[in-house]
């Protein structure tokens, strides 16, 4: 995963990128007339609706890059016509990603703050009005 929110994994026939960005969730929401937090705790404990797992693979698709159409007939293909417990699990995988992250992302990889020194290595002291000394 990327600092973006997507994932990539396989799925279906293939190794697919799914992203939920900012429209996407709107529009998640919209269809599935819940929060994306809602919907992740409805896919968590079993409490699911169809669309809560279908949009959230379509939508992830399509925010992953993927032409709408091109989404569409995977989902079809792979959701609608397949057993419902299959897909859960993805679309849980999708949406945790772009509210907290992929959970095999490495953490602590990214760049730390190096605290402010003097020129002979010694730590500045604190400031007091919020200005370099």
């Amino acid at each position: 995963m990327s600092s973006d929110g997507s994932i990539t994994f396989p799925w279906a026939d293939g190794e697919y990128r799914f992203r939920l960005a900012i429209g996407q969730l709107r529009e998640l929401q919209d269809k599935c007339d819940a929060g994306p937090a809602q919907i992740a705790h409805r896919l968590g404990v079993g409490l699911w609706r169809v669309d809560d797992v279908r949009e959230t693979l379509r939508l992830g698709l399509i925010g992953g890059g993927m032409k709408p159409v091109e989404a569409l007939i995977l989902v079809k293909r792979y959701v609608d016509e397949r057993p419902w417990m299959e897909s859960v699990n993805p679309a849980q995988l999708v949406l945790m990603a772009a509210l907290v992250g992929d959970p095999n992302e490495p953490v602590g990889k990214g760049e730390v703050a190096t605290p402010a020194t003097e020129a002979d290595g010694s730590p500045l002291p604190p400031s007091t009005d919020g200005e370099p000394s």
